[in-house]
């Protein structure tokens, strides 16, 4: 009866919501690509998850995401006694409301297996049922034959791997038979450092997920769900597929942004425009912040003649002014800093220098 009643209410969630208002997420766009916000892995009363697939759709609009995908589990579904569906409902129910709301909706499942090889997604499937095979090899040869894109989910989760995060010779086979194509660098919130040091050994494109499996609440400004950037050609799903699996993603959790070196860079040449007025014993240094994101700089080696911040923060969509003080009769030189919560390394952050 439990159950019944909270399927209901699952349902009544669906209720259009006339009044909602699309969000936005104002993240510059790379040159030559847009940058689309995604989030490919969440639930629905299809598997483990307490809202109806629509809401999913409603959840996004809501916030300004440009895509998601939902990923309801093939081998786990507490609610098949009620819910009697084939493994693509979710996705068909979810299909007519991502159109009329403009989130480009991308159909896929989770391979949920113990570790190893543990969980993993398959998103641009074209049918999901052949996924449910006892054999975990065969479920993920059978997306790959749909020429889906497979990523190992949330490899720092304590109830699988409770002591330390291993990469196992299951996933070493899976990656040379074009099996895992990336690996969720973030998970829920959760960043796993070894997912982003083996995201980089092994050239496997870098996710963040929300995997929700409740509503999502509603987020004060400034804060927001984990999410991929996809820097895709264009604004299609076709688009977003392959810049998956050229590797062009970017992962953004709280303030940080985290990626390959020549993303970030770019990401932050695009959000701020830079003016540099000398005068004569001093240089001032205008950063203009033309979107959401935050930046944490910190002082890095440089010319002891050159005097300025120890750590500054940039804040959205404001106008921060600094002086470098000229000493010792320097006139000019290399202002260094790391930006902290840009990261390209595990705990390494962006490094960037503005000539004066």
């Amino acid at each position: 009866m439990k159950k019944i009643i909270l399927l209901i209410g699952a349902v009544c969630l669906t209720l259009p919501l006339f009044a909602q208002v699309r969000g936005k997420i104002n993240i510059p766009n790379l040159n030559g690509y847009v940058t689309l916000k995604c989030d490919f892995h969440m639930h629905t009363v299809f598997s483990d998850g307490s809202v109806w697939p629509t809401v999913r759709i409603d959840e996004a609009f809501r916030e300004g995401l440009d895509a998601i995908a939902i990923t309801d589990h093939i081998e786990y579904r507490p609610n098949k006694e009620i819910v009697i569906a084939s493994h693509n409902r979710s996705y068909e129910l979810a299909r007519g409301l991502a159109l009329a709301r403009g989130i480009m909706l991308i159909k896929g499942s989770e391979i949920t297996r113990e570790m190893p090889p543990g969980h993993s997604n398959a998103i641009f499937l074209t049918d999901s049922e052949p996924l449910d095979t006892p054999d975990y090899m065969d479920a993920f040869a059978a997306a790959k034959a749909q020429n889906a894109f497979i990523f190992w989910n949330h490899p720092c989760w304590d109830s699988q791997q409770p002591d330390t995060t291993l990469w196992f010779a299951e996933h070493t086979k899976l990656l040379e038979q074009g099996l895992m194509q990336g690996i969720e660098v973030v998970n829920s919130g959760q960043y796993c450092p070894e997912a982003h040091r083996w995201s980089l050994e092994k050239n496997l494109t870098m996710l963040s997920n929300s995997d929700s499996h409740a509503p999502i609440p509603n987020f004060t400004p400034g804060k927001h769900r984990p999410m991929t950037l996809v820097f895709a050609r264009s604004t299609t799903t076709e688009a977003i597929h392959e810049a998956l699996i050229d590797r062009r993603t970017a992962v953004y959790n709280d303030d940080f942004i985290i990626g390959q070196e020549k993303f970030l860079k770019e990401l932050f040449e695009n959000a701020l425009e830079i003016k540099v007025e000398k005068t004569d014993n001093a240089v001032r240094i205008t950063f203009i912040n033309k979107s959401d994101l935050t930046f944490n700089l910190k002082k890095t080696q440089h010319d002891a003649r050159l005097v300025y911040f120890r750590d500054y923060t940039i804040v959205p969509n404001g106008t921060h002014t600094i002086t470098v003080r000229l000493q010792d009769g320097v006139t000019g030189g290399d202002v260094n800093f790391e930006v902290e919560n840009f990261l390209v390394r595990p705990n390494e952050g962006l490094k960037y220098t503005v000539k004066i």
